[in-house]
């Protein structure tokens, strides 16, 4: 280092002009990285252009072992909402392979806590078995969201369990008192990656001793030796519950049942061990993303404690993290939040806001959001391109704006804002909103329809999607709202935008929808209407 340091000083005494020059030319490099330009054809969305998409989306899929290609494993949840939402609005039978085979190995594998319940980073191999053991809270808030989609779409229980399992870690150990949450657990403790979660046979014989031992390590692939390093097993599964009903002739409640009982004894001993370090400062984006994990989890399965947690975090956001000025800061930890926020954290944020006002009717979160979306335009937008740029006008300036574009394990800040323009737009009825996300979509339309790993671009293919086949707007409105409108949230509907309430409130689609004595579902589109009905399953028939 020293000598680098001297070379640069020699240089800046005897040739200060070629220092300069590439001081210049660096500058100017990192100034052009990451920029795109402002793309003036006309919107052309397509049909054709998507197949072209979704067809290079499962080239990269493994369809023997779920996930992408690769000889690790990320979870990466934004791809399978993607695809997802393709193989329930288009039929797409390999697409929804992908997803079920993904979601089944995932859960299935040592990534997964089969103890504690929630997912580590990523695998270090290609059968999701040997995890990084960190687990980060942008990871399960996203993998709820994923899990709870697919559960609305097929009713599978083994989503139900990862769901429910998953926010039981949350709400223990990485949720605060007022309600914030945390953003991560280290992999190691006490110097070393993963003993808190790996087990010898030894152990768990002695710690079960009894006659269910056997069932529990042939269920967890326990191995005398090992089936990782030292001695040590991770607990992952290989085979499902029917394989276990038939070899030990237990019925699947009574196999359930002893497997609950091993798992609640070996995790009392585990909570003797050290425990992994906590990284306690909350941010604003993650916040949002686990926001949107708890309301997705609450519509999928009804369950009460989830939309009260999603409500104390989203008070928790505007009490701790947004200012006067509608601006947010990122970060929350002892008692102070403090550093002014990115685009990201505007862009989940409002996002989460939105979500939260679908499963309330409370304007307060829709209004918030709009503040939110505002802000960011005045402060973060790039007229040139019409993108946005990752920081704030108001932040010391940089060699160069960064613009965040790809899409990687956290969608980008410019997908995510372009989305949340589109659903905003929507409800607003804001054109300016609407045509600003389409420009967005028509400047990165040609990369992503050319790139032969569309898993870089999941979310600005969703928008894709939805600018393709614009969302139903569905509006109930009356006294027995809260009913229908939990009817029908139980339901995937990656089409849809919900709204109303018991009044008409201040949103223009509701205007003269409210008839004295009924609760009315109105189904829209376009803002055209069809008639409107008072049953949910009618309401369904309407969106096919």
């Amino acid at each position: 280092m020293d000598q680098v340091l001297e070379h640069f000083i020699e240089i800046k005494e005897e040739k200060p002009e070629e220092l300069e020059d590439f001081a210049s030319k660096l500058t100017e490099g990192i100034q052009t990285q990451g920029q795109i330009e402002f793309n003036n054809s006309e919107f052309d969305f397509n049909r054709n252009d998507l197949d072209q998409i979704v067809g290079n989306f499962l080239d990269q899929i493994d369809f023997r072992e779920g996930g992408a290609k690769s000889d690790q494993k990320f979870p990466r949840p934004n791809n399978y909402e993607f695809l997802l939402r393709e193989a329930v609005l288009n039929n797409n039978t390999k697409a929804k392979e992908a997803v079920e085979l993904t979601l089944e190995k995932m859960a299935y594998g040592g990534i997964y806590d089969h103890l504690g319940g929630g997912f580590s980073r990523y695998t270090v191999d290609e059968i999701w078995k040997v995890p990084h053991f960190e687990k980060m809270l942008y990871d399960n808030g996203q993998l709820v969201t994923l899990y709870s989609h697919a559960y609305q779409q097929n009713k599978n229980p083994l989503y139900k369990k990862v769901i429910e399992e998953t926010l039981d870690f949350i709400k223990r150990e990485l949720t605060s008192s007022e309600g914030g949450f945390y953003s991560s657990l280290d992999a190691d403790s006490e110097g070393e990656e993963g003993k808190f979660y790996v087990w010898t046979k030894e152990e768990i014989e002695h710690i079960l001793g009894d006659e269910d031992t056997d069932l529990f390590m042939d269920y967890y692939n326990i191995k005398s030796g090992g089936n990782w390093e030292h001695d040590k097993n991770i607990l992952f599964r290989k085979k499902d519950n029917a394989h276990f009903v038939k070899k030990y002739k237990v019925d699947e409640a009574g196999l359930l049942s002893k497997l609950a009982s091993a798992k609640a004894k070996l995790k009392a001993a585990r909570d003797e061990r050290v425990r992994p370090g906590l990284d306690d400062k909350i941010l604003s984006s993650w916040n949002a993303l686990m926001l949107n994990g708890y309301i997705d989890a609450y519509r999928a399965l009804g369950n009460e404690e989830y939309l009260a947690a999603a409500k104390k975090n989203g008070a928790f956001l505007i009490n701790n993290m947004l200012q006067s000025d509608n601006r947010l800061n990122r970060n929350y930890k002892d008692g102070k939040s403090v550093i002014n926020a990115f685009l990201d954290d505007y862009a989940f944020v409002a996002d989460a806001f939105i979500s939260l006002y679908q499963v309330t009717f409370d304007e307060k979160w829709l209004n918030k959001a709009d503040d939110l979306i505002k802000y960011s335009t005045k402060h973060f937008s790039n007229e040139e391109t019409k993108m946005f740029n990752f920081t704030s006008d108001l932040d010391p300036p940089l060699a160069a704006k960064k613009m965040d574009l790809n899409d990687d394990v956290i969608p980008s800040s410019n997908s995510a804002m372009a989305r949340t323009l589109f659903k905003m737009g929507k409800f607003l009825y804001n054109a300016d909103y609407v045509t600003r996300s389409k420009q967005m979509m028509n400047n990165m339309n040609q990369q992503i329809i050319d790139a032969k790993s569309p898993a870089w671009y999941s979310n600005w293919c969703q928008l894709y999607a939805e600018i393709l086949n614009p969302p139903y707007e569905v509006a109930i409105v009356g006294d027995a709202y809260q009913g229908k409108l939990k009817e029908l949230s139980a339901n995937y509907l990656p089409n849809a935008l919900l709204l109303g309430g018991k009044t008409e409130g201040n949103l223009e689609l509701l205007k003269n929808k409210l008839q004295e004595g009924e609760t009315m579902i109105y189904v829209c589109q376009n803002r055209v209407c069809k008639f409107p009905v008072t049953e949910v399953p009618k309401a369904l028939g309407l969106m096919d």
